[in-house]
């Protein structure tokens, strides 16, 4: 039996509308960026970690009008494989690919990478 609306606790109501609330705000915001990637109006790209690499590499994709098979055709690989690098973060391509990818979106470091020893 499922339950109605009015069997359902109000806290318990309140707490699942905040969360589908919480879930439109990102879906926006995420829509919101891909839009001013798509409309080439977002021409800097700002990556301060390495661990941001990943993402960086998927809206310099978008930003430069390709979408994963356009870039995979570049890149002379199959889309699927392009698919498994953003899927998982990019974990498996190696520096030497990593390179490459960045040549082709027109990435470019503009800022030298700066070393701090940690004691």
């Amino acid at each position: 039996m499922k339950a109605s609306p009015k069997n359902v606790h109000r806290l318990l109501r309140k707490a699942q509308i905040d969360a589908m609330e919480s879930q439109l705000w990102d879906l926006q915001r995420e829509l919101d960026e891909y839009t001013t990637l798509r409309s080439g109006r977002r021409r800097v790209i700002m990556l301060d970690s390495l661990e941001k690499l990943s993402t960086t590499l998927i809206q310099a994709r978008i930003a430069a009008g390709l979408c994963q098979a356009g870039l995979a055709a570049r890149l002379d690989l199959k889309p699927q494989q392009i698919q498994r690098y953003e899927a998982t973060d990019y974990q498996s391509a190696n520096l030497e690919r990593v390179n490459e990818i960045m040549r082709i979106l027109g990435l470019r470091l503009r800022h030298p990478a700066e070393l701090r020893l940690v004691s």
